[in-house]
């Protein structure tokens, strides 16, 4: 079993080098960003605590930079799927390929729908679940999702429809396994 992280060590560690990560934070992303980048990279130190080195700045800057880097990962998945969900929007089954919805469109349409919608279609689309795998997820049966699912695409079409993209584009959705 595991000792516990030195609370007083940690603490002496977060004012010593706080501002000098929060700075570099800053350099590389802006202000809107750096905070969670702080707290991301002392999170890291209090569970890896017994592994900083007497550098500990170094170490950190270290850490901070594998943040970033992680952050900007996702922050590219997230452009990427929010793009093949447009474009799967704009698909049709059997149709020409017709332009895709602007991913900021998609996105101001998919957060006015309901958390149970956003996370019915975030599954089957963006993380590529079949209805069954996406049922098991939810904890629900493949029935129950498929009618979720259904709903969901015509609320997200009504929500298009409202942002000027023709209404039928989502309902039109093909995903893994529909």
């Amino acid at each position: 079993m595991s000792k516990p992280p030195d609370k007083r060590r940690h603490d002496a560690l977060f004012a010593a080098h706080h501002d000098a990560v929060w700075r570099f934070a800053v350099r590389r992303i802006g202000e809107d960003g750096a905070e969670d980048v702080v707290a991301e990279t002392f999170l890291v130190a209090w569970r890896r605590l017994d592994a900083v080195p007497e550098q500990e700045l170094a170490w950190l800057l270290g850490v901070a930079r594998k943040v970033i880097a992680n952050q900007r990962r996702g922050q590219r998945r997230h452009a990427n799927l929010t793009e093949r969900i447009g474009h799967e929007l704009a698909l049709g089954a059997e149709e020409p390929r017709e332009p895709a919805i602007p991913a900021d469109a998609v996105l101001a349409a998919l957060a006015t729908l309901g958390e149970r919608d956003q996370e019915v279609l975030r599954l089957v689309y963006w993380d590529g679940l079949d209805p069954s795998a996406a049922a098991r997820a939810l904890g629900c049966t493949a029935v129950a999702l498929r009618v979720r699912l259904h709903r969901a695409r015509t609320r997200m079409a009504r929500a298009l429809a409202a942002g000027g993209f023709p209404a039928d584009r989502a309902t039109r959705l093909t995903p893994t396994e529909a």
